[in-house]
């Protein structure tokens, strides 16, 4: 075993310009939970479905809107991504293109608005590899 043994993902940290404006997007339009938030500390972290794992969201001065950025780029797990792609567009949140397929299913990817990408992957052509769902 080496001292770097990766066990799973701890949280994923993404840079914003406003956790108002965050709260709104991944909150609302979104709708992920809020897990907890610093505000004193700039901090608002999202809960992702079940696990321990959050999406934690930083203030940072200097951050401005932007396009999609090509790094970095964090993808959920979601039941159909087509279906999530046809409900953000309801919510008024464009998809960067169109589901694509890829071997394990299909994905369609975001940008929030300092171009942060947010990807939303399906396992429906591998359903060994999903995660268990219900509750």
């Amino acid at each position: 075993m080496s001292a770097t043994e990766i066990l799973g993902i701890d949280n994923v940290m993404l840079a914003v310009g406003s956790l108002e404006e965050a709260r709104r997007f991944y909150g609302e339009r979104l709708g992920l939970p809020v897990k907890f938030e610093f505000p004193q500390a700039g901090i608002l972290a999202f809960r992702l479905g079940p696990e321990e794992p959050a999406l934690i969201l930083r203030e940072t001065a200097g951050i401005a809107p932007a396009p999609p950025r090509a790094t970095p780029r964090v993808w959920l797990e979601v039941a159909d991504a087509r279906v999530a792609a046809a409900a953000l567009a309801e919510a008024g949140i464009e998809p960067i293109g169109p589901a694509k397929e890829m071997r394990t299913g299909y994905y369609v990817e975001i940008a929030d608005p300092w171009g942060n990408v947010i990807g939303f992957a399906d396992y429906l052509h591998a359903p060994q590899m999903a995660r268990r769902r219900g509750g």
